[in-house]
């Protein structure tokens, strides 16, 4: 009896767990330039998630009991955190993102982990290429274009079909480490509208059947995007396990640059003059680094 009370509260934490994982990949889907699929590799269940959403049809119930948990906690990240993260990007964004980006690099020893390969093995000059080209890649994409912004309240209904193949398009940010789903929407000019006309029905109840019409297209779009990628990431991990973990590093690496010059190309004001400015968003990343390397730690400690 004592051992099956053990087993329960030892699911339950899981469970729980992977909520709170859930709520920081979520979080990361809202930051121009973070990607949840370095968020989940930082946290070491890249390759539970891709697994899960690739075998769904093989694995149904499986995969949804630990894909249920995770989704669980997006949702719940991004409906409570949308408006206090787009606040401190408005008022403050360099401090903003500089949390993240802690979180981020204090994350990295769980993929480097990974990396290492066998004791006696040695980085071969493919390893390197398959972290320098997505890091070349992810960086890159902060330089492109922004489209024009779309008007999503008076889409017709080529406009929603469009909304479903951005969707499977962003994704790839939840899949593949280091491509920004919200940064592919600012360059595509889908951003800034998804999250006006979100805030516009949370905050004051309007447009909401607009707004669940928009969201539900994109939701089509995400998971027929989810299923196709994942099942490629899947035969990556499998096939060249190490090499992909070069890739994602590199992804990760790349996206440092990218989330900062898109954040200024979004916000468009830094306050230079201001050194207690500088001196928060130095706190911030040695909070954010403090806390994520700690968890990686503390996640080593209870595994070994």
């Amino acid at each position: 009896m004592e051992q099956q009370n053990t087993a329960k509260q030892n699911k339950l934490v899981a469970f729980l767990l992977d909520i709170l994982r859930g709520v920081a990949i979520g979080i990361a889907f809202i930051i121009p330039g973070f990607s949840g699929g370095s968020v989940a590799a930082i946290l070491g269940i890249y390759e539970k998630l891709v697994g899960a959403i690739a075998d769904i049809f093989k694995h149904f119930k499986s995969s949804v009991l630990i894909l249920l948990p995770i989704l669980l906690g997006m949702l719940l990240g991004i409906a409570a955190l949308i408006l206090p993260i787009q606040w401190g990007l408005k008022h403050f964004p360099i401090p903003t993102v500089t949390l993240f980006v802690g979180l981020a690099l204090g994350g990295l020893p769980s993929v480097t982990d990974k990396m290492k390969g066998e004791p006696t093995a040695k980085p071969s000059w493919k390893h390197f290429l398959a972290c320098l080209i997505p890091l070349i890649a992810a960086a890159s994409l902060c330089f492109i274009p922004l489209g024009r912004e779309v008007d999503l309240f008076h889409l017709n209904f080529g406009g929603y079909l469009l909304l479903v193949l951005i969707g499977a398009v962003g994704s790839a940010a939840l899949v593949v480490p280091g491509i920004s789903g919200s940064m592919l929407l600012l360059i595509f000019g889908y951003y800034n509208p998804i999250v006006a006309l979100i805030t516009k029905s949370l905050l004051h109840g309007k447009q909401v059947g607009i707004c669940l019409l928009v969201l539900a297209c994109l939701a089509v779009g995400l998971a027929v995007g989810f299923f196709g990628i994942s099942v490629l990431m899947k035969y990556c991990l499998k096939k060249f396990p190490r090499g992909t973990y070069f890739a994602i590093f590199g992804f990760i690496l790349g996206s440092v640059p990218a989330v900062y010059a898109s954040t200024l190309r979004e916000t468009g004001k830094i306050l230079f003059g201001n050194p207690w400015y500088w001196v928060v968003a130095a706190v911030m990343l040695l909070v954010g680094f403090a806390i994520s390397l700690s968890l990686v730690l503390w996640s080593k400690k209870k595994t070994s």
